[in-house]
């Protein structure tokens, strides 16, 4: 890389001041004041010490002085979440009347049997316990509300409610988090910016109504980070293939948005004041329309730096600008130290004013149009910068990250164009916003098309050690590169060895891709505490029994196999952790029916699988003992609940459907939830010789309310158990799996080794794990 050195005392200020805050953090308000003082003191030492070297004395001076100003600003922060009138009332748990200020849009949380959720986060005003004085003050904290009056509230809007105070996460500088009990009551309206940025995403929302479901409604998330209406399983399509900034605000997204219009400016003769001043318009009218939300206002802040880069060209002015922004953002809320949102954010801004300027200038050198040249640069730099970050919080390194950020570069500007022009017509011109938003879907669909193909490339995302050590490794071999490659010779030999490593690994991955393994009999999703079975039942095409706690992880699994079609849909019982995420079953994709027991506890349960069902046009049948049915070369049959069983441990569980499969001369069992009276029930009714199987799929997340007779009559060579890591139950219970193995089961757990599976290779029966088993 050319050029001048950036000064970059400001910026070790800033990672001193960052190191800090994270630290400080997890740490009382008065260690936080001892750690400041530590800081500075080390400040004035090494002012003293350091002679030798001016810009290695004054780096280190920075550090040291960063460092104590973050630890004293985020002890003062934890101060007032430590103020003792408000900690008495949260270790309490006490209901109190509450008054507060909306700070950002409410957000749904993920949909259980149970009613929707809010979450949102506020400032508070004052608390009042009952028979007590209110207490006056200033403190974030979160609200949870399953009230429907959460869901229309704008940022700034004061409103009262009625809740119980709990104490917030380690490492939260939110002084507490109100469960509430009484709709909110709003007092006043928001700033007339807030109404009328709400105005406008809602008329946005109206005109992508009529468009197809993907394209519809990423083109809102596009212009302004509103992905209410955006499918989760495009939105997975997005991380997988790295564009998730085209899906959320941050300042990846302001950035790319500010390029956009550099682009359009600087086809015309204008200087870089002139591209500052337009750029500063746009800038100030997209964080308008976006909402001024504390997350925008900070992706505003990055973009504003990245703008001073590219426009002006003075990298030495741009670092210390940057460093002066994110420092002022830390001591203004020291929380961001521990956000991956921020860090992106800062990175992003950073690549864009190191790399990207120096790699337009190159490209512009070997020839390359101007316009491509900062196309190119652009998204590449961003994505160099952020990569060690996204490999920390994601264990992968996108290999097609770049690539599809350069390839949708020409559909970002048209249709953040037309969408904005969308939302500003649909106030006064409804009908032309239907048609702009109609034009601006068609460069959208491009970008679904990318990610959808991106997400589905062999060896499109290689493993990478997560956590902070995986992050500093990448960073340390980006560095390292990126030096190295100020030379032609490294450039040309470092080309040879990734295209050579590239090439070499590209074949493998294709001819074995790891997952699903070929001739997978029964997978066993790794969802979290509950259970998600799938069953093979020809190409694209299974049996699902069981749909986990959650939409998205069951999506992401039969989305990893391959299921295009689900023949029925069963369910053991009712229980949230077997039907929570039975949306995600439906998730594109065809469902020819759905089946579960008579028992019809918990209500809640039933009628969560019964509504799912309805919207896809099917009935919920009911099985029990006898039931069958074949499919793809897959015979499924009900051997309980034999009989219905009242006052047990948990008569759902109880009552749970147990299933026996059979396909390629093996069999499976599976036991749903059932514990030991059912278990009993079972072995009396059919007997051991109808209870042997090759796998066995442990009842109940492998608790200890086991039935040995059942145990010792499957004598299964395979166990799978499905079980949450660091569960609150135990599971799975250590003499359960003792004596499974002790029996000579190879038993597979999800906690331990994410997806497992039972293979049948030319008639014998194997084992294979997916290795990524969830957080």
């Amino acid at each position: 890389m050319g050029g001048a050195v950036p000064d970059l005392r400001l910026a070790g200020f800033t990672i001193g001041l960052w190191l800090a805050a994270l630290g400080a953090l997890h740490l009382s308000a008065g260690w936080g004041i001892v750690a400041g003082a530590g800081g500075l003191g080390c400040a004035a030492v090494l002012a003293g010490a350091l002679r030798s070297a001016a810009v290695v004395r004054w780096i280190g001076v920075a550090v040291a002085l960063g460092a104590g100003c973050g630890a004293v600003a985020t002890a003062a922060r934890m101060s007032v979440r430590e103020a003792p009138a408000l900690s008495v009332l949260v270790e309490s748990g006490a209901t109190v009347r509450a008054a507060l200020v909306v700070r950002d849009d409410p957000r749904l949380l993920a949909r259980s049997a149970g009613p929707p959720t809010f979450l949102v986060a506020v400032t508070l005003e004052s608390v009042t316990a009952e028979d007590a004085p209110p207490v006056r003050l200033s403190a974030r904290a979160l609200v949870l509300g399953a009230d429907p009056g959460w869901r229309g509230l704008l940022p700034g809007q004061r409103v009262t409610v009625t809740g119980r105070l709990l104490p917030p996460r380690p490492g939260d500088l939110r002084a507490a988090v109100l469960s509430a009990r009484t709709p909110p009551v709003p007092e006043g309206r928001p700033s007339w910016a807030q109404r009328g940025a709400g105005v406008l995403r809602a008329g946005l929302q109206r005109a992508c109504e009529p468009l197809p479901d993907d394209s519809g409604g990423l083109l809102p998330g596009l212009v302004v980070g509103d992905t209410s209406r955006l499918d989760p399983a495009l939105e997975e399509d997005f991380r997988a293939t790295g564009l998730t900034h085209l899906t959320a605000v941050s300042g990846t997204n302001v950035a790319i948005v500010l390029g956009v219009v550099l682009f359009v400016v600087r086809r015309f003769p204008a200087g870089p004041v002139l591209c500052a001043v337009l750029c500063a318009v746009a800038l100030a009218g997209f964080v308008i329309l976006a909402r001024p939300s504390p997350s925008v206002i900070r992706a505003g802040a990055m973009g504003a730096i990245g703008l001073l880069g590219l426009a002006g060209g003075r990298p030495r002015a741009a670092v210390p600008a940057l460093a002066a922004a994110a420092a002022a953002l830390l001591i203004a809320d020291p929380e961001l130290a521990a956000d991956p949102g921020f860090a992106l954010s800062v990175l992003a801004t950073a690549g864009l004013l190191l790399l990207a300027p120096v790699w337009r200038d190159g490209l512009r050198r070997a020839g390359c149009p101007a316009g491509v040249a900062e196309a190119l640069a652009v998204p590449a730099a961003a994505q160099v910068a952020c990569g060690p970050v996204v490999a920390a919080i994601s264990g992968t390194v996108s290999l097609i990250s770049v690539p599809a950020n350069l390839v949708v570069v020409p559909a970002i500007a048209p249709a953040t164009l037309l969408g904005v022009s969308a939302a500003v017509l649909s106030p006064v011109w409804p009908a032309a916003a239907e048609f702009t938003a109609w034009l601006g879907h068609w460069p959208a669909e491009w970008l679904v098309l990318v990610a959808h193909t991106g997400a589905r490339v062999p060896a499109g995302a290689l493993p990478w050690p997560d956590g902070a050590a995986g992050g500093l490794l990448l960073a340390g071999l980006t560095v390292a590169v990126l030096f190295a490659a100020r030379r032609a010779i490294v450039r040309r030999l470092a080309t040879v060895v990734a295209l050579g490593a590239v090439l070499g690994a590209l074949p493998v991955r294709l001819l074995s891709p790891g997952w699903p393994p070929p001739g997978w009999f029964v997978v066993a999703c790794a969802v979290g505490q509950g259970d998600a079975v799938v069953l093979a039942a020809g190409a694209g095409r299974a049996v699902v029994v069981d749909a986990g706690p959650e939409p998205n992880a069951v999506d992401r699994c039969l989305r990893r196999l391959g299921v295009r079609e689900v023949a029925v849909l069963v369910v053991s019982h009712f229980h949230v952790d077997h039907i929570g995420g039975v949306d995600g079953v439906f998730r594109g994709r065809r469902v020819g029916a759905v089946i579960g027991p008579a028992w019809p506890e918990p209500a809640s349960g039933r009628a969560a699988v019964e509504k799912a069902a309805a919207e896809a046009g099917v009935a919920v049948g009911v099985a029990g003992a006898g039931w069958a049915y074949s499919v793809g070369g897959l015979r499924l049959e009900a051997l309980g609940p034999i009989t219905e069983m009242r006052g047990t441990n948990s008569d759902p569980n109880n009552n749970s459907l147990i299933l026996r499969a059979g396909a390629g001369g093996r069999s499976v069992l599976l036991l749903g939830d059932a514990e030991t009276e059912e278990q009993e029930d079972l072995v009396a009714g059919p007997g051991a010789a109808g209870l042997r199987a090759d796998v066995l799929k442990v009842a109940h997340h492998g608790s200890a309310l086991q039935a040995t007779a059942l145990l010792d009559a499957v004598r299964p060579a395979v166990a799978l158990v499905s079980v949450g890591r660091d569960n609150d139950y135990g599971h799975p219970n250590a003499g359960v799996i003792g004596r499974l193995a002790r029996g000579g089961a190879r038993v597979l757990r999800t906690d331990e080794s994410g997806d497992v599976a039972a293979v049948i290779v030319e008639g014998q029966l194997a084992v294979a794990v997916r290795g990524d088993p969830p957080a």
